[in-house]
């Protein structure tokens, strides 16, 4: 089975941080991914809280409970040293920030073969995971292919 990696946007706008329109798509998205496929490294559920309480003034208790709803739907990957140093790596490299490095690393690391993300160019590969921004138009046909 292909894995999918979800970065926090994804979440965020699932959990309507920003537009309706965001939303109704990442939730089509998500919902049509095969079961089982999904990815998520525990940073992006940090980052996931930090923005829901934050950005959306949801309180502690309702973003804990967004969270855990996550981790419970999802295969949490945690950051290791490997993906840290490779982190550093990509930084480097590609000018990334190194939290952004941090969430390819780990999901390289998981064997992921695609990360869904608006934060990178639609297409951009590194270490066998290639992002795929589903809220470009027109879709991209990997996704397409993914969604069925």
């Amino acid at each position: 089975m292909i894995r999918i990696a979800l970065d926090t946007n994804i979440l965020a706008y699932a959990e309507g941080v920003n537009d309706a329109g965001r939303q109704g798509q990442a939730l089509r998205v998500l919902s049509a991914l095969p079961v089982g496929s999904l990815v998520v490294p525990v940073q992006v559920l940090g980052e996931l809280h930090r923005v829901l309480t934050g950005k959306m003034n949801r309180t502690a208790s309702a973003a804990r409970t967004a969270v855990m709803s996550w981790r419970d739907a999802t295969e949490l990957r945690p950051t290791t040293e490997t993906a840290l140093l490779s982190a550093f790596d990509l930084a480097t490299d590609h000018r990334l920030s190194i939290w952004d490095a941090l969430i390819l690393s780990v999901v390289a690391e998981a064997e992921c073969r695609y990360l869904l993300s608006e934060e990178f160019q639609n297409g951009f590969t590194v270490r066998g995971v290639t992002v795929l921004d589903p809220f470009r138009a027109p879709i991209d046909p990997r996704l397409a292919a993914l969604l069925g």
